[in-house]
């Protein structure tokens, strides 16, 4: 009892002078945006406590799928895209944290890198939504209205690989070399996506191509110039010349190199062997790109951090996975 009767004295001595404190530095900071603090504390009793559902924007956020064909899967197809560039947008935001960094550390680099392979595991681990989670043959015809859309235009997917390393790194393999010394726009005519959406049979540029350079070249060459110098690689070898110990940092960019560049097309090429390989006149389905050519990591050796592979290691780059992928989509049919 004495206990109990010793602590109520004491909230009753601690919790008014709590408050008094709060409205003292409450009154500075509203005086010092030139504001009123008793309107708005009037304000707060008239105010409706925040919901859930409100906070999120719960029923905008359901009401944005809208299927343009009577298909049923279709709404799986168009909400796993949308899950898609939510992750992507929680990427980009810890990319920018650490790019505008004022005194960036290797602690704080390699937790928000970690944030980042969090995000891409949850993405290839939930991949097989598309992968099993749609019947064939509605997909098929879903897909052909959605022509020339194809999530090859994803901005935010473009906007996460020039954040993560030098832009030369994504220039065609086969350019790289004598595109070292040439300005960002010169690379960015080689840019390697560029030569996964042209047309099979006249090597021209797609629609979803041209669609896609219209509405972001503007964007992403702005980005990759702000990012010369602080892009993940440029930001890694930094840190490693003031003699910081970047072992653990190395280890999360190599997950999230492999997440990036390996496990994410290759998740992408699961699906579409899954839906379009027996039938090549289904090509269309991806948006007219040559997914086949474009999407396996061993062909486009598109490696964001070379210094920390063996050069087995990259002439290895994905083959493994190709393999077993087809292996076992071919003992499923």
């Amino acid at each position: 009892m004495f206990i109990t009767f010793v602590w109520k004295q004491i909230t009753q001595w601690i919790l008014p002078l709590k408050l008094k404190i709060n409205l003292t530095s409450l009154q500075e900071k509203y005086t010092a945006m030139g504001q009123d603090m008793a309107s708005y504390l009037d304000g707060l009793l008239y105010a409706d406590f925040l919901t859930y559902w409100d906070y999120i924007h719960l029923d905008t956020l359901l009401s944005l799928q809208s299927p343009k064909t009577p298909f049923p899967d279709e709404e799986i197809f168009i909400m796993y895209h949308q899950i898609t560039e939510l992750y992507f947008k929680l990427a980009l935001h810890e990319f920018n944290q650490v790019a505008e960094h004022k005194n960036l550390n290797v602690e704080f680099f390699t937790t928000r890198v970690k944030r980042i392979n969090a995000y891409f595991n949850a993405l290839t681990t939930s991949f097989e939504v598309m992968v099993d989670g749609m019947e064939k043959d509605q997909f098929l015809k879903f897909r052909m209205s959605l022509l020339p859309a194809s999530g090859f235009q994803s901005g935010q997917y473009r906007m996460i690989e020039i954040s993560a390393t030098d832009f030369i790194r994504l220039t065609d393999k086969s350019k790289r070399e004598a595109l070292k010394e040439a300005s960002i726009e010169e690379q960015f005519e080689h840019i390697y996506w560029k030569f996964g959406a042209t047309e099979l049979s006249s090597g021209k540029q797609t629609l979803t191509l041209k669609q896609f350079i219209k509405k972001y070249a503007a964007q992403f060459l702005q980005l990759a110039k702000d990012r010369t110098l602080t892009n993940f690689s440029a930001l890694y070898h930094n840190l490693e010349a003031q003699g910081a110990d970047v072992r653990l940092l190395a280890e999360e960019l190599r997950k999230l190199d492999l997440y990036v560049n390996v496990e994410w097309p290759l998740s992408h090429y699961k699906s579409a062997v899954r839906y379009l390989e027996k039938d090549p006149t289904d090509i269309a389905a991806t948006g007219g790109t040559n997914w086949q050519k474009y999407l396996p990591p061993r062909f486009q050796k598109r490696i964001f951090y070379p210094f920390l592979w063996t050069d087995e290691q990259m002439d290895e780059w994905g083959r493994g996975w190709v393999l077993s992928v087809l292996k076992t989509l071919k003992n499923k049919d």
